[in-house]
Protein backbone atom coordinates (compact mmCIF):
# COMPACT_ATOMS: atom_id res chain seq x y z
CA UNK A 1 0.00 0.00 0.00
CA UNK A 2 1.43 3.26 -0.89
CA UNK A 3 2.42 5.67 1.55
CA UNK A 4 1.32 9.74 1.33
CA UNK A 5 3.58 12.73 2.30
CA UNK A 6 1.76 15.89 2.12
CA UNK A 7 3.13 19.10 0.72
CA UNK A 8 2.63 22.20 -0.85
CA UNK A 9 2.05 21.91 -4.42
CA UNK A 10 3.80 24.88 -6.37
CA UNK A 11 4.48 23.65 -9.25
CA UNK A 12 1.83 21.72 -10.92
CA UNK A 13 2.48 18.17 -13.07
CA UNK A 14 2.99 14.28 -12.17
CA UNK A 15 6.83 13.50 -12.09
CA UNK A 16 8.03 9.85 -11.59
CA UNK A 17 11.44 8.83 -11.33
CA UNK A 18 13.87 7.51 -8.60
CA UNK A 19 14.45 9.63 -5.47
CA UNK A 20 18.12 11.33 -5.70
CA UNK A 21 18.60 12.81 -2.14
CA UNK A 22 20.81 16.17 -1.50
CA UNK A 23 22.82 16.53 1.54
CA UNK A 24 21.86 19.48 4.12
CA UNK A 25 20.37 19.95 6.64
CA UNK A 26 19.85 23.06 8.91
CA UNK A 27 22.63 24.98 10.20
CA UNK A 28 22.81 25.07 14.24
CA UNK A 29 25.11 27.52 15.18
CA UNK A 30 26.74 28.39 18.71
CA UNK A 31 28.24 32.07 20.23
CA UNK A 32 31.84 32.30 20.66
CA UNK A 33 34.26 34.62 21.86
CA UNK A 34 37.13 36.06 20.13
CA UNK A 35 40.21 37.27 22.20
CA UNK A 36 40.36 40.77 20.94
CA UNK A 37 44.10 40.32 19.22
CA UNK A 38 42.41 38.13 16.80
CA UNK A 39 38.68 39.98 15.97
CA UNK A 40 40.64 41.03 12.38
CA UNK A 41 41.39 37.48 11.52
CA UNK A 42 37.75 36.76 12.43
CA UNK A 43 36.65 39.63 10.31
CA UNK A 44 38.90 38.55 7.18
CA UNK A 45 37.71 35.11 7.56
CA UNK A 46 34.29 36.24 7.14
CA UNK A 47 35.17 38.61 3.92
CA UNK A 48 36.63 35.52 2.79
CA UNK A 49 33.49 33.26 3.14
CA UNK A 50 31.59 36.08 1.52
CA UNK A 51 33.78 36.33 -1.55
CA UNK A 52 33.81 32.43 -1.70
CA UNK A 53 29.99 32.44 -1.76
CA UNK A 54 30.12 34.79 -4.57
CA UNK A 55 32.57 33.15 -6.58
CA UNK A 56 30.31 29.83 -6.03
CA UNK A 57 27.12 31.62 -7.04
CA UNK A 58 29.12 33.21 -10.15
CA UNK A 59 30.36 29.79 -11.32
CA UNK A 60 26.58 28.11 -11.05
CA UNK A 61 25.43 31.24 -13.30
CA UNK A 62 28.52 30.59 -15.94
CA UNK A 63 27.61 26.19 -15.86
CA UNK A 64 24.12 27.21 -16.57
CA UNK A 65 23.72 27.14 -20.78
CA UNK A 66 23.99 30.57 -22.37
CA UNK A 67 20.49 30.15 -24.23
CA UNK A 68 18.81 30.03 -20.80
CA UNK A 69 15.77 32.72 -20.69
CA UNK A 70 17.11 35.57 -18.84
CA UNK A 71 14.26 35.39 -15.91
CA UNK A 72 15.97 32.06 -14.77
CA UNK A 73 19.35 33.19 -14.31
CA UNK A 74 18.16 36.62 -12.66
CA UNK A 75 17.25 34.51 -9.95
CA UNK A 76 20.35 34.33 -9.15
CA UNK A 77 21.35 37.47 -10.00
CA UNK A 78 18.90 38.68 -7.02
CA UNK A 79 21.37 36.50 -4.60
CA UNK A 80 24.78 37.91 -6.51
CA UNK A 81 23.30 41.34 -5.44
CA UNK A 82 22.43 40.04 -2.11
CA UNK A 83 25.64 39.50 -1.51
CA UNK A 84 26.84 43.40 -2.12
CA UNK A 85 24.34 44.65 -0.14
CA UNK A 86 26.51 45.79 3.11
CA UNK A 87 23.11 44.37 5.63
CA UNK A 88 24.57 41.32 5.07
CA UNK A 89 28.28 41.99 4.21
CA UNK A 90 29.53 44.95 6.39
CA UNK A 91 26.83 44.86 9.20
CA UNK A 92 27.95 41.33 10.26
CA UNK A 93 31.75 42.44 10.43
CA UNK A 94 30.41 45.05 13.00
CA UNK A 95 29.23 42.88 14.95
CA UNK A 96 32.23 40.48 14.96
CA UNK A 97 34.01 43.85 16.22
CA UNK A 98 31.58 45.25 18.40
CA UNK A 99 30.63 41.36 20.29
CA UNK A 100 33.61 40.11 19.86
CA UNK A 101 32.11 36.94 18.47
CA UNK A 102 32.55 34.43 16.11
CA UNK A 103 31.58 35.04 12.40
CA UNK A 104 28.57 32.69 12.20
CA UNK A 105 27.11 33.95 15.67
CA UNK A 106 27.33 37.69 14.28
CA UNK A 107 25.58 36.50 10.68
CA UNK A 108 22.97 34.85 12.45
CA UNK A 109 22.28 37.56 14.64
CA UNK A 110 21.87 39.84 11.45
CA UNK A 111 20.45 36.69 9.68
CA UNK A 112 17.83 37.12 12.84
CA UNK A 113 16.92 40.87 13.31
CA UNK A 114 16.28 41.01 8.95
CA UNK A 115 14.11 37.82 9.18
CA UNK A 116 12.19 39.68 12.52
CA UNK A 117 11.39 42.59 9.72
CA UNK A 118 10.17 40.59 7.01
CA UNK A 119 7.97 38.15 9.42
CA UNK A 120 5.92 41.33 9.91
CA UNK A 121 4.75 42.36 6.13
CA UNK A 122 1.08 41.90 5.43
CA UNK A 123 1.90 40.91 1.94
CA UNK A 124 2.77 37.08 1.58
CA UNK A 125 5.04 37.53 -1.35
CA UNK A 126 7.49 40.46 0.71
CA UNK A 127 7.08 38.31 3.67
CA UNK A 128 8.83 35.07 1.59
CA UNK A 129 11.58 37.13 0.27
CA UNK A 130 13.17 36.50 3.93
CA UNK A 131 13.63 32.93 2.11
CA UNK A 132 16.61 34.83 -0.05
CA UNK A 133 17.63 36.24 2.87
CA UNK A 134 18.10 32.53 4.48
CA UNK A 135 19.70 30.80 1.12
CA UNK A 136 22.46 33.36 0.69
CA UNK A 137 23.43 33.16 4.50
CA UNK A 138 23.13 29.08 4.39
CA UNK A 139 25.59 29.02 1.77
CA UNK A 140 28.19 31.62 3.78
CA UNK A 141 27.54 29.59 6.88
CA UNK A 142 28.54 26.08 5.23
CA UNK A 143 31.67 28.12 3.78
CA UNK A 144 32.72 29.28 7.21
CA UNK A 145 31.81 25.47 8.47
CA UNK A 146 34.07 24.10 5.87
CA UNK A 147 31.16 21.97 4.75
CA UNK A 148 29.70 21.25 1.25
CA UNK A 149 27.83 23.56 -1.38
CA UNK A 150 26.28 22.94 -4.31
CA UNK A 151 28.38 24.82 -6.69
CA UNK A 152 28.63 22.95 -9.80
CA UNK A 153 27.09 19.96 -11.54
CA UNK A 154 27.15 16.71 -10.68
CA UNK A 155 26.69 13.15 -12.35
CA UNK A 156 24.26 14.49 -14.63
CA UNK A 157 22.97 10.95 -15.85
CA UNK A 158 22.94 10.07 -11.78
CA UNK A 159 19.94 12.90 -11.73
CA UNK A 160 18.35 12.72 -15.10
CA UNK A 161 14.62 12.31 -14.55
CA UNK A 162 15.37 11.70 -10.84
CA UNK A 163 12.86 12.92 -7.68
CA UNK A 164 15.52 15.48 -6.02
CA UNK A 165 14.72 15.63 -1.62
CA UNK A 166 16.75 18.02 -0.23
CA UNK A 167 15.57 20.28 2.99
CA UNK A 168 15.99 23.07 1.16
CA UNK A 169 16.53 24.26 -2.47
CA UNK A 170 17.86 27.73 -3.61
CA UNK A 171 17.33 29.10 -6.94
CA UNK A 172 20.42 28.89 -8.73
CA UNK A 173 20.55 25.08 -7.30
CA UNK A 174 17.14 24.59 -8.88
CA UNK A 175 18.12 26.12 -12.08
CA UNK A 176 21.64 23.99 -12.02
CA UNK A 177 19.45 20.91 -11.67
CA UNK A 178 16.76 21.60 -13.87
CA UNK A 179 19.49 21.58 -16.43
CA UNK A 180 20.80 18.67 -15.27
CA UNK A 181 17.37 17.24 -16.76
CA UNK A 182 15.84 16.43 -12.96
CA UNK A 183 12.13 15.47 -13.35
CA UNK A 184 10.67 17.45 -10.16
CA UNK A 185 11.98 18.21 -6.65
CA UNK A 186 10.33 18.40 -2.63
CA UNK A 187 11.53 20.25 -0.31
CA UNK A 188 10.98 20.15 3.81
CA UNK A 189 10.74 24.39 3.54
CA UNK A 190 9.76 27.06 1.69
CA UNK A 191 6.02 28.25 0.42
CA UNK A 192 4.10 29.13 -2.65
CA UNK A 193 5.85 32.99 -3.20
CA UNK A 194 9.61 31.60 -2.64
CA UNK A 195 11.90 32.73 -5.37
CA UNK A 196 11.92 28.68 -5.70
CA UNK A 197 8.84 27.74 -6.39
CA UNK A 198 8.50 30.64 -8.92
CA UNK A 199 11.60 29.45 -10.47
CA UNK A 200 9.77 25.92 -10.47
CA UNK A 201 6.38 26.92 -12.04
CA UNK A 202 8.94 29.05 -14.64
CA UNK A 203 10.58 26.14 -15.53
CA UNK A 204 7.29 23.46 -15.46
CA UNK A 205 8.95 21.70 -13.33
CA UNK A 206 6.48 19.91 -10.62
CA UNK A 207 7.47 20.31 -7.16
CA UNK A 208 6.04 20.27 -3.24
CA UNK A 209 7.42 22.54 -1.13
CA UNK A 210 6.68 23.14 3.12
CA UNK A 211 6.79 18.40 4.09
CA UNK A 212 8.36 19.89 6.96
CA UNK A 213 10.03 16.04 7.00
CA UNK A 214 10.92 12.98 4.55
CA UNK A 215 11.26 10.29 5.94
CA UNK A 216 14.94 8.42 6.55
CA UNK A 217 13.31 5.43 5.06
CA UNK A 218 12.83 7.18 1.67
CA UNK A 219 16.16 5.73 0.03
CA UNK A 220 18.73 7.22 -3.00
CA UNK A 221 16.81 4.56 -6.03
CA UNK A 222 13.34 4.45 -4.66
CA UNK A 223 10.68 4.90 -7.17
CA UNK A 224 8.44 7.81 -6.08
CA UNK A 225 5.46 9.51 -7.34
CA UNK A 226 5.40 13.46 -7.43
CA UNK A 227 1.95 14.75 -7.83
CA UNK A 228 2.59 19.11 -7.99
CA UNK A 229 -1.03 19.63 -8.12
CA UNK A 230 -2.23 17.74 -5.17
CA UNK A 231 0.94 18.55 -3.35
CA UNK A 232 1.40 14.69 -2.34
CA UNK A 233 4.71 11.83 -2.92
CA UNK A 234 3.49 8.50 -2.93
CA UNK A 235 6.45 6.01 -2.08
CA UNK A 236 5.94 2.15 -2.21
CA UNK A 237 3.81 2.24 -5.23
CA UNK A 238 2.38 -0.97 -6.16
CA UNK A 239 1.66 -1.31 -10.21
CA UNK A 240 -2.00 -0.43 -10.28
CA UNK A 241 -0.88 2.87 -9.07
CA UNK A 242 2.27 3.52 -11.07
CA UNK A 243 -0.03 2.20 -14.27
CA UNK A 244 -2.63 5.14 -13.02
CA UNK A 245 -0.46 8.23 -12.87
CA UNK A 246 1.40 7.20 -16.16
CA UNK A 247 -2.02 7.61 -17.58
CA UNK A 248 -2.58 11.40 -15.91
CA UNK A 249 0.85 11.81 -16.90
CA UNK A 250 0.42 11.41 -20.48
CA UNK A 251 -2.81 13.14 -20.31
CA UNK A 252 -1.16 16.29 -18.76
CA UNK A 253 1.15 16.30 -20.91
CA UNK A 254 -1.39 16.31 -24.27
CA UNK A 255 -3.38 19.43 -22.18
CA UNK A 256 0.15 21.17 -21.69
CA UNK A 257 0.50 20.60 -25.78
CA UNK A 258 -3.33 21.76 -26.14
CA UNK A 259 -3.34 25.18 -23.77
CA UNK A 260 0.19 26.26 -25.95
CA UNK A 261 -2.14 26.21 -29.06
CA UNK A 262 -4.27 28.88 -27.30
CA UNK A 263 -1.41 31.74 -26.62
CA UNK A 264 -2.00 33.32 -29.75
CA UNK A 265 -5.70 33.21 -30.20
CA UNK A 266 -8.28 35.60 -28.43
CA UNK A 267 -10.24 34.83 -25.21
CA UNK A 268 -13.93 34.86 -27.02
CA UNK A 269 -16.90 32.71 -25.66
CA UNK A 270 -19.03 30.47 -27.48
CA UNK A 271 -21.59 33.15 -27.98
CA UNK A 272 -18.72 36.10 -29.27
CA UNK A 273 -18.42 37.83 -26.22
CA UNK A 274 -14.83 39.09 -26.41
CA UNK A 275 -13.18 38.73 -22.55
CA UNK A 276 -10.14 40.93 -21.38
CA UNK A 277 -6.37 38.43 -20.63
CA UNK A 278 -3.80 40.40 -18.59
CA UNK A 279 -1.14 39.14 -16.30
CA UNK A 280 -0.29 39.67 -12.63
CA UNK A 281 4.03 40.24 -12.35
CA UNK A 282 6.21 41.51 -9.63
CA UNK A 283 9.62 40.85 -11.45
CA UNK A 284 10.89 41.01 -14.69
CA UNK A 285 10.67 37.84 -15.61
CA UNK A 286 7.29 37.74 -14.86
CA UNK A 287 6.63 40.38 -17.44
CA UNK A 288 8.26 37.62 -19.92
CA UNK A 289 5.82 34.75 -18.85
CA UNK A 290 3.21 37.25 -19.69
CA UNK A 291 4.43 37.62 -23.22
CA UNK A 292 5.06 33.71 -23.52
CA UNK A 293 1.95 32.82 -22.66
CA UNK A 294 -0.38 35.88 -25.30
CA UNK A 295 -1.47 38.24 -22.22
CA UNK A 296 -2.88 41.06 -23.80
CA UNK A 297 -0.80 43.74 -21.53
CA UNK A 298 -0.22 43.80 -17.62
CA UNK A 299 -3.28 43.87 -15.30
CA UNK A 300 -1.26 44.80 -12.20
CA UNK A 301 2.32 45.31 -11.85
CA UNK A 302 3.51 45.18 -7.92
CA UNK A 303 6.54 48.06 -7.10
CA UNK A 304 6.95 46.99 -3.95
CA UNK A 305 9.76 44.63 -4.64
CA UNK A 306 12.10 47.88 -5.64
CA UNK A 307 11.68 49.37 -2.00
CA UNK A 308 12.78 45.82 -0.31
CA UNK A 309 15.90 44.75 0.76
CA UNK A 310 17.55 48.27 0.94
CA UNK A 311 18.85 50.66 3.09
CA UNK A 312 18.02 53.50 0.85
CA UNK A 313 14.55 54.33 -1.04
CA UNK A 314 14.76 54.01 -4.71
CA UNK A 315 14.68 57.39 -6.22
CA UNK A 316 12.40 58.79 -9.12
CA UNK A 317 15.39 57.77 -11.76
CA UNK A 318 15.59 54.19 -10.87
CA UNK A 319 11.76 53.62 -10.72
CA UNK A 320 11.89 55.09 -14.00
CA UNK A 321 14.10 53.08 -15.44
CA UNK A 322 12.49 50.18 -14.07
CA UNK A 323 9.12 51.22 -15.44
CA UNK A 324 10.88 52.00 -19.11
CA UNK A 325 12.70 48.35 -18.91
CA UNK A 326 8.69 46.77 -18.58
CA UNK A 327 7.39 48.86 -21.35
CA UNK A 328 9.80 47.74 -23.68
CA UNK A 329 9.51 44.55 -22.85
CA UNK A 330 5.70 44.65 -23.88
CA UNK A 331 6.23 46.41 -27.16
CA UNK A 332 3.04 48.16 -26.63
CA UNK A 333 1.01 45.92 -24.95
CA UNK A 334 -0.42 47.98 -22.01
CA UNK A 335 0.88 47.87 -18.42
CA UNK A 336 -0.76 48.65 -14.83
CA UNK A 337 1.50 49.67 -12.16
CA UNK A 338 0.27 49.72 -8.78
CA UNK A 339 1.27 52.47 -6.11
CA UNK A 340 3.55 51.44 -3.17
CA UNK A 341 1.52 48.77 -1.27
CA UNK A 342 3.61 48.86 1.39
CA UNK A 343 2.70 48.51 5.23
CA UNK A 344 3.78 50.49 8.39
CA UNK A 345 5.38 47.35 9.54
CA UNK A 346 7.65 47.09 6.48
CA UNK A 347 10.86 48.65 6.92
CA UNK A 348 11.76 50.46 3.69
CA UNK A 349 14.92 52.42 3.56
CA UNK A 350 15.06 55.72 5.12
CA UNK A 351 11.03 55.87 5.49
CA UNK A 352 9.81 56.85 8.93
CA UNK A 353 9.59 54.55 11.72
CA UNK A 354 6.21 53.96 12.89
CA UNK A 355 6.20 55.71 16.52
CA UNK A 356 3.76 53.13 18.13
CA UNK A 357 3.57 49.50 18.43
CA UNK A 358 0.97 48.24 15.53
CA UNK A 359 -0.80 45.19 17.35
CA UNK A 360 -2.96 44.67 13.65
CA UNK A 361 -0.40 45.90 10.66
CA UNK A 362 -3.14 44.38 8.43
CA UNK A 363 -5.82 47.20 9.37
CA UNK A 364 -3.32 49.92 9.98
CA UNK A 365 -0.74 52.07 8.33
CA UNK A 366 -0.52 50.61 5.09
CA UNK A 367 -0.75 51.37 0.80
CA UNK A 368 -2.41 54.47 0.34
CA UNK A 369 -2.59 55.42 3.72
CA UNK A 370 0.66 55.19 4.48
CA UNK A 371 1.48 57.24 0.56
CA UNK A 372 -0.51 60.30 1.47
CA UNK A 373 1.04 60.51 5.03
CA UNK A 374 4.69 60.37 3.53
CA UNK A 375 3.92 62.47 0.33
CA UNK A 376 8.04 63.08 -0.03
CA UNK A 377 7.33 58.55 -0.17
CA UNK A 378 5.01 58.95 -2.61
CA UNK A 379 5.85 61.69 -5.20
CA UNK A 380 8.64 60.76 -6.66
CA UNK A 381 6.68 57.35 -7.36
CA UNK A 382 3.71 59.58 -9.05
CA UNK A 383 6.34 61.25 -11.06
CA UNK A 384 8.06 58.03 -12.40
CA UNK A 385 4.73 56.60 -13.18
CA UNK A 386 3.83 59.60 -15.01
CA UNK A 387 7.03 60.23 -16.69
CA UNK A 388 7.05 56.36 -18.07
CA UNK A 389 3.16 56.93 -19.41
CA UNK A 390 5.05 59.18 -22.74
CA UNK A 391 6.86 56.23 -23.06
CA UNK A 392 3.90 53.78 -23.78
CA UNK A 393 0.46 52.36 -22.73
CA UNK A 394 0.47 53.33 -18.89
CA UNK A 395 -2.41 52.94 -16.25
CA UNK A 396 -2.08 54.31 -12.70
CA UNK A 397 -3.72 52.11 -9.71
CA UNK A 398 -3.99 52.84 -6.38
CA UNK A 399 -4.45 50.38 -3.53
CA UNK A 400 -6.64 49.78 -0.69
CA UNK A 401 -8.70 53.01 -0.80
CA UNK A 402 -12.15 53.07 1.09
CA UNK A 403 -13.33 56.93 0.80
CA UNK A 404 -13.78 59.82 -0.85
CA UNK A 405 -11.63 61.75 0.94
CA UNK A 406 -8.81 59.32 0.74
CA UNK A 407 -9.70 59.60 -3.31
CA UNK A 408 -9.90 62.70 -3.67
CA UNK A 409 -6.40 63.55 -2.00
CA UNK A 410 -5.02 61.43 -4.13
CA UNK A 411 -6.22 62.70 -7.20
CA UNK A 412 -5.91 66.37 -5.96
CA UNK A 413 -1.85 65.20 -5.60
CA UNK A 414 -1.77 63.62 -8.87
CA UNK A 415 -2.62 67.07 -10.54
CA UNK A 416 -0.26 68.99 -8.61
CA UNK A 417 2.60 66.25 -9.78
CA UNK A 418 1.22 67.07 -13.48
CA UNK A 419 1.42 70.86 -13.07
CA UNK A 420 4.85 70.48 -12.04
CA UNK A 421 6.21 67.80 -14.70
CA UNK A 422 4.24 71.27 -17.27
CA UNK A 423 6.12 73.59 -15.18
CA UNK A 424 9.40 71.81 -16.15
CA UNK A 425 8.65 70.78 -19.90
CA UNK A 426 8.80 67.17 -18.90
CA UNK A 427 6.84 64.61 -20.93
CA UNK A 428 4.04 62.70 -19.91
CA UNK A 429 0.98 61.11 -21.26
CA UNK A 430 -2.14 63.60 -19.50
CA UNK A 431 -5.42 61.35 -20.08
CA UNK A 432 -3.25 58.66 -18.65
CA UNK A 433 -5.73 56.03 -16.96
CA UNK A 434 -6.09 56.49 -13.37
CA UNK A 435 -8.02 53.52 -11.67
CA UNK A 436 -8.59 51.95 -7.82
CA UNK A 437 -8.30 48.58 -6.22
CA UNK A 438 -11.29 47.42 -4.43
CA UNK A 439 -9.96 45.58 -1.53
CA UNK A 440 -12.05 46.72 1.22
CA UNK A 441 -15.83 46.09 2.35
CA UNK A 442 -16.23 50.24 2.15
CA UNK A 443 -14.73 50.50 -1.41
CA UNK A 444 -17.25 47.83 -2.31
CA UNK A 445 -20.62 49.31 -0.78
CA UNK A 446 -18.90 52.52 -1.90
CA UNK A 447 -18.32 51.12 -5.77
CA UNK A 448 -20.64 53.81 -7.44
CA UNK A 449 -18.72 56.85 -6.18
CA UNK A 450 -15.50 55.14 -7.46
CA UNK A 451 -16.50 53.89 -10.56
CA UNK A 452 -17.98 57.67 -10.93
CA UNK A 453 -14.23 59.49 -10.73
CA UNK A 454 -11.86 56.54 -11.89
CA UNK A 455 -11.21 55.94 -15.28
CA UNK A 456 -11.09 51.93 -14.25
CA UNK A 457 -11.65 49.43 -11.13
CA UNK A 458 -9.67 46.18 -10.29
CA UNK A 459 -11.09 43.92 -7.49
CA UNK A 460 -8.34 42.67 -5.71
CA UNK A 461 -10.12 39.68 -3.86
CA UNK A 462 -7.32 38.17 -2.06
CA UNK A 463 -8.04 41.55 0.52
CA UNK A 464 -11.40 41.52 0.17
CA UNK A 465 -12.13 37.96 1.08
CA UNK A 466 -9.46 38.33 4.31
CA UNK A 467 -11.55 41.79 5.27
CA UNK A 468 -15.10 40.11 4.52
CA UNK A 469 -14.63 37.27 6.96
CA UNK A 470 -12.31 38.95 9.28
CA UNK A 471 -9.73 36.14 8.87
CA UNK A 472 -5.52 36.79 8.52
CA UNK A 473 -5.46 34.31 5.03
CA UNK A 474 -1.58 33.64 5.60
CA UNK A 475 -2.62 32.13 9.74
CA UNK A 476 -2.48 28.19 9.36
CA UNK A 477 -5.16 28.31 12.41
CA UNK A 478 -8.05 30.41 10.15
CA UNK A 479 -7.15 29.43 6.66
CA UNK A 480 -9.81 26.55 6.05
CA UNK A 481 -12.07 30.13 6.63
CA UNK A 482 -10.91 31.66 3.91
CA UNK A 483 -13.68 31.41 1.00
CA UNK A 484 -13.72 33.19 -1.82
CA UNK A 485 -17.08 31.57 -2.34
CA UNK A 486 -18.98 33.00 0.56
CA UNK A 487 -22.29 34.92 -0.46
CA UNK A 488 -20.95 37.82 1.09
CA UNK A 489 -17.82 38.04 -0.87
CA UNK A 490 -19.88 36.89 -3.76
CA UNK A 491 -22.39 40.17 -3.36
CA UNK A 492 -19.73 42.38 -2.74
CA UNK A 493 -17.96 41.53 -6.07
CA UNK A 494 -21.10 42.11 -7.89
CA UNK A 495 -21.96 45.13 -6.81
CA UNK A 496 -18.49 46.20 -7.99
CA UNK A 497 -19.07 45.18 -11.42
CA UNK A 498 -22.67 46.21 -11.31
CA UNK A 499 -21.22 49.87 -10.78
CA UNK A 500 -18.79 49.72 -13.00
CA UNK A 501 -21.84 48.77 -15.82
CA UNK A 502 -23.80 51.46 -14.79
CA UNK A 503 -20.88 54.24 -15.22
CA UNK A 504 -19.30 53.00 -17.85
CA UNK A 505 -16.37 52.30 -16.27
CA UNK A 506 -13.91 49.10 -16.93
CA UNK A 507 -14.05 46.68 -13.98
CA UNK A 508 -11.11 43.75 -13.72
CA UNK A 509 -10.60 40.96 -11.18
CA UNK A 510 -6.48 40.52 -10.25
CA UNK A 511 -7.12 38.90 -7.20
CA UNK A 512 -6.18 34.81 -7.31
CA UNK A 513 -9.99 34.01 -7.67
CA UNK A 514 -9.64 35.55 -11.10
CA UNK A 515 -6.86 32.77 -12.06
CA UNK A 516 -8.73 30.08 -10.70
CA UNK A 517 -10.66 28.15 -13.90
CA UNK A 518 -12.79 26.91 -10.82
CA UNK A 519 -14.44 30.56 -10.65
CA UNK A 520 -13.93 31.45 -14.40
CA UNK A 521 -17.64 31.05 -15.78
CA UNK A 522 -18.76 31.87 -12.43
CA UNK A 523 -17.51 35.61 -12.87
CA UNK A 524 -18.49 34.81 -16.56
CA UNK A 525 -21.93 34.76 -15.47
CA UNK A 526 -21.31 37.23 -13.00
CA UNK A 527 -20.28 40.48 -16.20
CA UNK A 528 -16.82 40.15 -15.38
CA UNK A 529 -14.94 40.78 -18.72
CA UNK A 530 -11.42 41.72 -18.03
CA UNK A 531 -9.28 39.22 -16.00
CA UNK A 532 -5.57 40.10 -14.63
CA UNK A 533 -4.14 36.25 -13.60
CA UNK A 534 -0.47 34.76 -12.99
CA UNK A 535 0.95 33.98 -15.80
CA UNK A 536 0.90 30.09 -15.49
CA UNK A 537 -2.84 30.35 -15.20
CA UNK A 538 -4.06 32.38 -18.19
CA UNK A 539 -4.13 29.54 -20.81
CA UNK A 540 -5.96 27.78 -18.68
CA UNK A 541 -8.50 30.33 -18.30
CA UNK A 542 -8.62 31.28 -21.62
CA UNK A 543 -9.61 27.75 -22.61
CA UNK A 544 -12.26 27.80 -20.29
CA UNK A 545 -13.46 30.72 -22.08
CA UNK A 546 -13.55 29.60 -25.24
CA UNK A 547 -15.89 26.66 -24.11
CA UNK A 548 -18.19 28.70 -22.29
CA UNK A 549 -21.34 31.19 -23.45
CA UNK A 550 -22.10 34.23 -21.08
CA UNK A 551 -26.15 32.90 -22.11
CA UNK A 552 -25.43 29.91 -19.70
CA UNK A 553 -23.30 30.87 -17.09
CA UNK A 554 -25.35 34.41 -16.15
CA UNK A 555 -28.39 32.69 -14.90
CA UNK A 556 -26.83 29.79 -13.13
CA UNK A 557 -24.39 32.83 -11.65
CA UNK A 558 -27.56 34.60 -10.60
CA UNK A 559 -28.80 31.11 -8.41
CA UNK A 560 -25.53 31.02 -6.39
CA UNK A 561 -25.98 34.87 -5.84
CA UNK A 562 -29.44 34.36 -4.33
CA UNK A 563 -28.60 31.55 -2.16
CA UNK A 564 -26.59 31.86 1.54
CA UNK A 565 -26.25 27.59 1.37
CA UNK A 566 -22.71 26.65 0.89
CA UNK A 567 -23.90 23.02 -0.29
CA UNK A 568 -26.21 24.64 -2.59
CA UNK A 569 -23.59 26.95 -3.99
CA UNK A 570 -21.05 24.10 -4.52
CA UNK A 571 -23.68 22.24 -6.45
CA UNK A 572 -24.50 24.97 -8.53
CA UNK A 573 -21.04 25.98 -9.03
CA UNK A 574 -20.18 21.95 -10.33
CA UNK A 575 -23.35 21.88 -12.60
CA UNK A 576 -21.97 25.51 -14.30
CA UNK A 577 -18.29 23.88 -14.77
CA UNK A 578 -19.93 20.81 -16.53
CA UNK A 579 -21.28 22.43 -19.29
CA UNK A 580 -19.29 23.32 -21.81
CA UNK A 581 -19.35 23.93 -25.65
Amino acid sequence: MSTTIYGTGVSRGIAIGKVHRLAGTEIEIFEAAIPAHLIEDEISRFRQAVYTARQQLKAIRNSIPEDTSVDITAFIDTHLLMLEDSMLTVAPAELIRQRQCNAEWALKSQRDALARVFEKMDDPYLRTRKDDIDHVVSRIQRILRGEETHTALEDSEQLRDAIVIAHDLTPAETALLHHQGIAGFVTESGGPLSHTAILARSLGLPAILGTHVTPDWIRDGDTVILDGAQGILLTDIDNAVLKRYRRRQKANQKRRTELNRLKDKPAVTVDGVRICLLSNVELHEDVLAARRAGAEGIGLYRTEFLFMNREDIPDEKEQLRQYHSIIKTLKGLPVTIRTLDLGADKSCGSEPEADHIVPNPALGLRAIRLCLKHPDLFRPQLRAILRASAKGPVRMMIPMLSSAHELNEVLSLIEDVKHELRREGTAFDPDMPIGGMIEVPAAALSAGLFARKLDFLSIGTNDLVQYTLAIDRVDDAVTYLYDPLHPAVLRLIKMVIDAGTQYRTPVSMCGEMAGDPRHTRLLLGMGLRDFSVHPTSLLEVKDVIQHSRIEQTTPVANEILDTDDPLIISGLLARLNESSE
